[in-house]
Protein backbone atom coordinates (compact mmCIF):
# COMPACT_ATOMS: atom_id res chain seq x y z
CA UNK A 1 0.00 0.00 0.00
CA UNK A 2 1.12 3.53 -0.74
CA UNK A 3 0.24 6.81 1.00
CA UNK A 4 -2.69 8.99 -0.04
CA UNK A 5 -1.12 11.79 -2.09
CA UNK A 6 -2.43 15.34 -2.39
CA UNK A 7 -0.82 17.59 -5.00
CA UNK A 8 -0.78 20.96 -3.22
CA UNK A 9 0.15 23.90 -5.43
CA UNK A 10 -0.20 27.66 -5.72
CA UNK A 11 -0.65 29.26 -9.14
CA UNK A 12 -1.33 32.60 -10.73
CA UNK A 13 -4.57 32.91 -12.68
CA UNK A 14 -2.58 32.30 -15.89
CA UNK A 15 -1.09 29.06 -14.56
CA UNK A 16 2.33 30.26 -13.41
CA UNK A 17 4.17 28.39 -10.67
CA UNK A 18 6.76 30.98 -9.65
CA UNK A 19 5.41 33.50 -7.09
CA UNK A 20 8.61 35.53 -7.41
CA UNK A 21 7.38 36.47 -10.90
CA UNK A 22 3.75 37.18 -9.99
CA UNK A 23 2.29 40.66 -10.03
CA UNK A 24 2.19 42.01 -6.49
CA UNK A 25 -0.82 43.12 -4.49
CA UNK A 26 -0.80 45.38 -1.42
CA UNK A 27 -1.63 42.33 0.74
CA UNK A 28 1.08 40.09 -0.73
CA UNK A 29 2.39 38.86 2.63
CA UNK A 30 -1.13 37.78 3.57
CA UNK A 31 -1.52 35.89 0.30
CA UNK A 32 1.82 34.13 0.67
CA UNK A 33 0.90 33.03 4.18
CA UNK A 34 -2.18 31.17 2.95
CA UNK A 35 -0.05 28.50 1.29
CA UNK A 36 1.53 27.25 4.52
CA UNK A 37 -1.74 27.60 6.44
CA UNK A 38 -3.54 25.38 3.94
CA UNK A 39 -0.54 23.03 3.90
CA UNK A 40 -1.05 22.58 7.65
CA UNK A 41 -4.81 22.15 7.29
CA UNK A 42 -4.24 19.22 4.93
CA UNK A 43 -2.47 17.38 7.78
CA UNK A 44 0.06 15.42 5.75
CA UNK A 45 2.71 13.20 7.29
CA UNK A 46 5.26 14.88 5.06
CA UNK A 47 5.84 16.62 1.75
CA UNK A 48 7.54 15.80 -1.55
CA UNK A 49 9.53 18.09 -3.84
CA UNK A 50 11.93 17.63 -6.71
CA UNK A 51 15.69 17.91 -6.62
CA UNK A 52 15.82 21.54 -7.77
CA UNK A 53 13.47 22.72 -5.04
CA UNK A 54 15.25 20.67 -2.37
CA UNK A 55 18.61 22.14 -3.40
CA UNK A 56 17.13 25.59 -2.79
CA UNK A 57 15.77 24.59 0.61
CA UNK A 58 18.60 22.46 2.02
CA UNK A 59 21.63 24.37 3.28
CA UNK A 60 24.36 21.72 3.16
CA UNK A 61 27.42 21.64 0.92
CA UNK A 62 29.05 18.70 -0.82
CA UNK A 63 31.74 16.98 1.25
CA UNK A 64 34.44 14.55 0.25
CA UNK A 65 34.10 11.33 2.23
CA UNK A 66 37.49 9.62 2.05
CA UNK A 67 37.42 5.85 1.94
CA UNK A 68 33.64 5.60 1.84
CA UNK A 69 32.64 1.96 2.36
CA UNK A 70 30.64 -0.02 -0.17
CA UNK A 71 27.03 0.29 0.95
CA UNK A 72 24.07 -1.90 0.01
CA UNK A 73 21.42 -0.33 -2.19
CA UNK A 74 18.66 -0.71 0.36
CA UNK A 75 16.59 1.67 2.45
CA UNK A 76 18.32 3.52 5.26
CA UNK A 77 16.11 4.95 8.01
CA UNK A 78 17.61 7.58 10.29
CA UNK A 79 16.36 8.83 13.63
CA UNK A 80 12.99 10.32 12.69
CA UNK A 81 12.11 11.41 16.25
CA UNK A 82 8.42 11.59 15.45
CA UNK A 83 8.89 14.37 12.90
CA UNK A 84 7.15 14.82 9.58
CA UNK A 85 9.13 14.03 6.44
CA UNK A 86 10.66 16.34 3.84
CA UNK A 87 11.14 14.10 0.79
CA UNK A 88 13.24 14.87 -2.29
CA UNK A 89 12.96 12.99 -5.59
CA UNK A 90 16.68 13.21 -6.35
CA UNK A 91 17.60 10.53 -8.87
CA UNK A 92 21.30 11.38 -9.17
CA UNK A 93 21.98 12.44 -5.58
CA UNK A 94 22.69 16.13 -6.08
CA UNK A 95 21.08 17.67 -2.99
CA UNK A 96 23.25 18.22 0.10
CA UNK A 97 21.77 18.68 3.55
CA UNK A 98 24.35 19.20 6.29
CA UNK A 99 21.82 18.04 8.89
CA UNK A 100 18.98 15.56 9.19
CA UNK A 101 16.13 17.97 8.57
CA UNK A 102 14.76 20.66 6.28
CA UNK A 103 12.78 23.28 8.14
CA UNK A 104 12.47 20.90 11.07
CA UNK A 105 11.08 18.00 9.03
CA UNK A 106 13.19 14.85 8.73
CA UNK A 107 14.93 14.70 5.33
CA UNK A 108 14.44 11.66 3.09
CA UNK A 109 16.12 11.26 -0.31
CA UNK A 110 14.59 9.13 -3.08
CA UNK A 111 17.53 8.00 -5.20
CA UNK A 112 18.60 5.88 -8.15
CA UNK A 113 20.89 2.96 -7.34
CA UNK A 114 23.66 4.50 -9.47
CA UNK A 115 24.51 7.14 -6.83
CA UNK A 116 27.99 6.88 -5.34
CA UNK A 117 28.92 5.27 -2.04
CA UNK A 118 30.50 8.59 -1.04
CA UNK A 119 27.14 10.34 -1.44
CA UNK A 120 25.37 7.71 0.64
CA UNK A 121 28.07 8.05 3.32
CA UNK A 122 27.47 11.83 3.35
CA UNK A 123 23.73 11.31 3.84
CA UNK A 124 24.37 8.89 6.70
CA UNK A 125 26.75 11.33 8.38
CA UNK A 126 24.06 14.00 8.15
CA UNK A 127 21.41 11.62 9.52
CA UNK A 128 19.38 11.81 6.30
CA UNK A 129 17.23 8.79 5.44
CA UNK A 130 17.09 7.43 1.91
CA UNK A 131 15.35 4.87 -0.27
CA UNK A 132 15.94 3.68 -3.82
CA UNK A 133 13.54 3.98 -6.75
CA UNK A 134 15.18 1.59 -9.17
CA UNK A 135 18.38 1.99 -11.19
CA UNK A 136 17.37 5.37 -12.63
CA UNK A 137 15.39 6.62 -9.65
CA UNK A 138 12.17 6.77 -11.66
CA UNK A 139 10.17 3.96 -10.04
CA UNK A 140 7.80 6.33 -8.30
CA UNK A 141 5.13 3.72 -7.46
CA UNK A 142 7.75 1.53 -5.79
CA UNK A 143 9.19 4.51 -3.93
CA UNK A 144 5.80 5.50 -2.54
CA UNK A 145 5.20 1.95 -1.30
CA UNK A 146 8.58 2.02 0.43
CA UNK A 147 7.77 5.31 2.15
CA UNK A 148 4.65 3.74 3.59
CA UNK A 149 6.43 0.53 4.60
CA UNK A 150 9.57 2.06 6.16
CA UNK A 151 8.18 5.30 7.60
CA UNK A 152 4.53 4.50 8.26
CA UNK A 153 3.25 7.56 6.39
CA UNK A 154 -0.39 7.57 5.35
CA UNK A 155 -0.73 10.97 3.65
CA UNK A 156 1.84 13.02 1.73
CA UNK A 157 1.67 16.42 0.04
CA UNK A 158 3.24 16.61 -3.42
CA UNK A 159 4.56 20.15 -3.94
CA UNK A 160 6.72 19.85 -7.03
CA UNK A 161 6.87 21.64 -10.34
CA UNK A 162 5.22 20.72 -13.61
CA UNK A 163 7.53 17.85 -14.50
CA UNK A 164 7.40 15.96 -11.21
CA UNK A 165 3.67 16.54 -10.74
CA UNK A 166 3.01 15.30 -14.25
CA UNK A 167 5.11 12.18 -13.60
CA UNK A 168 3.12 11.38 -10.45
CA UNK A 169 -0.17 11.88 -12.29
CA UNK A 170 0.98 9.71 -15.19
CA UNK A 171 1.73 6.91 -12.70
CA UNK A 172 -1.76 7.39 -11.18
CA UNK A 173 -0.25 8.34 -7.84
CA UNK A 174 -2.19 11.55 -7.18
CA UNK A 175 -5.43 11.09 -5.28
CA UNK A 176 -6.40 14.71 -4.84
CA UNK A 177 -5.45 18.23 -5.97
CA UNK A 178 -5.33 21.20 -3.62
CA UNK A 179 -4.92 24.36 -5.69
CA UNK A 180 -4.51 27.91 -4.41
CA UNK A 181 -5.14 30.51 -7.11
CA UNK A 182 -3.45 33.83 -6.42
CA UNK A 183 -5.21 37.00 -7.63
CA UNK A 184 -2.10 37.67 -9.71
CA UNK A 185 -0.58 37.19 -13.15
CA UNK A 186 2.79 35.81 -14.15
CA UNK A 187 2.30 37.10 -17.67
CA UNK A 188 5.33 35.61 -19.42
CA UNK A 189 5.77 32.84 -21.94
CA UNK A 190 6.29 29.54 -20.15
CA UNK A 191 6.08 25.81 -20.59
CA UNK A 192 6.13 24.70 -16.96
CA UNK A 193 2.48 24.73 -15.99
CA UNK A 194 1.24 22.59 -13.13
CA UNK A 195 0.90 19.44 -15.23
CA UNK A 196 2.73 20.25 -18.43
CA UNK A 197 3.46 16.71 -19.56
CA UNK A 198 4.48 16.37 -23.19
CA UNK A 199 4.66 13.10 -25.06
CA UNK A 200 2.59 10.77 -27.21
CA UNK A 201 -1.15 11.16 -26.87
CA UNK A 202 -1.48 7.71 -25.29
CA UNK A 203 1.08 8.63 -22.63
CA UNK A 204 -0.64 11.76 -21.42
CA UNK A 205 -1.29 11.62 -17.68
CA UNK A 206 -5.03 12.27 -17.83
CA UNK A 207 -5.94 9.01 -19.57
CA UNK A 208 -8.58 7.22 -17.52
CA UNK A 209 -8.56 9.88 -14.80
CA UNK A 210 -11.02 12.68 -14.17
CA UNK A 211 -11.32 15.36 -11.50
CA UNK A 212 -14.33 16.10 -9.29
CA UNK A 213 -14.58 19.38 -7.37
CA UNK A 214 -15.10 18.80 -3.64
CA UNK A 215 -14.27 22.17 -2.12
CA UNK A 216 -14.19 25.84 -3.16
CA UNK A 217 -13.29 28.53 -0.65
CA UNK A 218 -12.43 32.20 -1.04
CA UNK A 219 -9.66 33.19 1.36
CA UNK A 220 -8.90 36.62 2.71
CA UNK A 221 -7.26 38.82 0.10
CA UNK A 222 -9.02 37.25 -2.89
CA UNK A 223 -7.20 33.92 -3.10
CA UNK A 224 -9.33 30.92 -4.08
CA UNK A 225 -8.74 27.41 -2.71
CA UNK A 226 -9.99 24.50 -4.80
CA UNK A 227 -9.91 20.80 -3.96
CA UNK A 228 -10.51 18.09 -6.55
CA UNK A 229 -10.47 14.34 -6.02
CA UNK A 230 -9.14 12.11 -8.79
CA UNK A 231 -11.59 9.53 -10.07
CA UNK A 232 -10.19 6.66 -12.12
CA UNK A 233 -11.77 4.31 -14.58
CA UNK A 234 -11.78 0.69 -13.45
CA UNK A 235 -9.60 -1.37 -15.76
Amino acid sequence: MRPYIICHMGTSIDGGLHPSRFTRAANWDLLRGHYEKVHDRLEGDGWIVGRTTMCEMAKGTERHIAGAPKLPREAYVGDIKGRKLGIAIDRSGRAHYGKDNVGGDHAVAVLGTQVSDAYLAELREDGVSYIFAGAKGDDLPGAMEQLAAHFGVKKLLLEGGGTINGAFFKHRLIDEFSTLIYPAMEGIAKSDGILDYTGPESDRPGAGQSLRLTHCETLEGGMVWLRHVVEREVA
